[in-house]
């Protein structure tokens, strides 16, 4: 009975994981490129704002419409670094910051009198993935596999705003299931690792696939938070994998 309950908590927060370790990778190594490393950071901290806002301003709010509000902002958020590329491209990178730093501050606002406020918080930075359904896995399962499909099919959408449209549908999904840490992680850690590499997707699946994986198994063993423990799992993946590519050179 005690394994049947554990495999229900872990196998759809497995799931989650590893679809958004999948479909982070390469969206992470072209944040690297383009050296926007702060981007996911401030537009899933964006899209928590949203949430955050729907949930004060709409109560007892739909799924729908609070994935509504969080994929409105996010996508706002896109198409405004999109145009700051294009006409201050040296101040992106400060204005990507800026942005981060205001969506905090406005979301800590929205819920400083909220009874639960300091929790909302927790969950929005460090997420719940072991509370993920498989009801919410079957939810955004599609979004991403919408992505990859027009990311490796389509490669021209990456250039332009279409970079900015995708990026903001996968970190709306992700912030939902496993908060803006898990995002940062499983966005840059990867490329990180795959720095130098042949084969840099394979490489950064690799270490997302690894990462999640020890990462929940982890938690669940030890009972502990298993936003922060999936963080330090990637620290660890992607550092292992860092050496060992630079002493094969």
């Amino acid at each position: 009975m005690v394994s049947s309950e554990l495999i229900e908590i872990v196998g759809p927060a497995l799931a989650a994981g590893l679809i958004i370790a999948l479909t982070h990778a390469p969206l992470g190594i072209e944040v690297l490129k383009r050296g926007i490393i702060f981007i996911d950071l401030a537009i899933a901290q964006i899209a928590g704002l949203g949430l955050v806002a729907a949930g004060s301003f709409f109560h007892d709010a739909s799924a729908w419409v609070l994935q509504g509000v969080a994929l409105a902002c996010a996508l706002l958020a896109g198409l405004f670094f999109r145009k700051v590329e294009r006409i201050a491209p040296a101040q992106l990178e400060a204005i990507i910051g800026c942005s981060f730093v205001l969506a905090a501050s406005l979301a800590l606002l929205l819920l400083a009198d909220a009874p639960h406020g300091g929790e909302e918080v927790q969950h929005l930075l460090a997420g719940q993935i072991l509370f993920v359904t498989w009801q919410d896995v079957s939810l955004h399962a599609p979004i991403y596999a919408i992505i990859l499909l027009f990311w490796f099919l389509r490669p021209a959408i990456r250039e332009g705003i279409g970079f900015y449209i995708l990026f903001a549908l996968a970190i709306t999904s992700s912030v939902q299931l496993v908060g803006v840490y898990v995002v940062f992680a499983s966005l840059i850690l990867p490329a990180l690792a795959s720095v130098g590499a042949r084969h840099k997707q394979l490489l950064a699946w690799v270490c997302g696939i690894g990462s999640v994986t020890s990462g929940i198994l982890l938690s669940t063993w030890f009972d502990l938070p298993a936003g922060p423990v999936i963080v330090c799992s990637y620290i660890l993946c992607s550092t292992l994998i860092g050496i060992t590519i630079h002493k094969l050179q």
